[in-house]
């Protein structure tokens, strides 16, 4: 008997093109100025096209700008002469985000380290990195002018501890962070979520707004299990136990 011919194999659709990068719209302003500024660019890497690159093709997670259209957003236009920046930077472009806050007008001062964590209270090693796994990002904390932080961050570490969410999203628990220790008024850019008493800048700021990071298994956010804060965390017992 004869066998039918085999079918041409289907290959898959090609992946969308990027998103036309677009012109960003005017910063908003209040009266006096925003005394606290809370940024969380969309940093673009070397390889754009690399699994680890935000805009990769088959994800689609977000589109990039280049540095200098970062640097040159208007940001001492819209804030007081007097106040505080929270700037989110990858580990691997650290020097390009300390040229950021100072284009935007502000000086280091210090860091906060967000430290991704299992429900059990390990380090996610899920994050990626071409020299280390990383599980750790930073916030650069910039001064404009003569501006100490509340009272309340006296007693504020520079460290949360928190369960990953969807691609790129930071914690919310960093919101609070801010409220206790530095003034209002709050100016989000880059902002993906609204969130009361801020004022939001960016294209996925809206309520309604189609977001583009995906959730998936085990990125749920939220606090880590009872028994790892009620223990504390040992890093000797979780390095030992990633090591075999």
């Amino acid at each position: 008997m004869t066998e039918p011919p085999l079918e041409p194999a289907t290959r898959p659709s090609p992946p969308p093109p990027l998103r036309r990068a677009q012109t960003p719209p005017p910063l908003p302003r209040v009266e006096g100025g925003f005394k606290t500024v809370l940024a969380d660019p969309p940093w673009r890497f070397a390889n754009r096209t690399g699994k680890v690159a935000p805009e990769h093709r088959r994800l689609d997670r977000y589109s990039t700008l280049p540095l200098e259209q970062i640097r040159r957003l208007p940001v001492p236009d819209v804030v007081a002469d007097d106040a505080h920046l929270y700037l989110w930077v990858p580990n691997a472009l650290l020097p390009q985000g300390l040229g950021v806050l100072e284009a935007w007008g502000f000086r280091y001062v210090s860091n906060i380290v967000w430290a991704k964590r299992r429900k059990d209270g390990g380090p996610d090693g899920r994050g990626v990195g071409f020299y280390f796994r990383n599980v750790t990002e930073l916030v650069l904390f910039g001064v404009r002018g003569s501006l100490r932080t509340l009272a309340p961050a006296r007693s504020q570490v520079n460290l949360i501890e928190t369960r990953k969410r969807e691609h790129s999203r930071k914690p919310d628990e960093l919101y609070g962070l801010i409220e206790a220790c530095s003034p209002a008024p709050y100016l989000e850019l880059f902002a993906r979520h609204p969130r009361p008493g801020w004022t939001a800048w960016g294209d996925e700021a809206a309520p309604d707004a189609v977001r583009r990071g995906r959730q998936h298994k085990g990125y749920a956010g939220g606090r880590l299990a009872e028994e790892s804060l009620a223990g504390g965390f040992d890093p000797g017992r979780w390095s030992r136990a990633v090591a075999g």
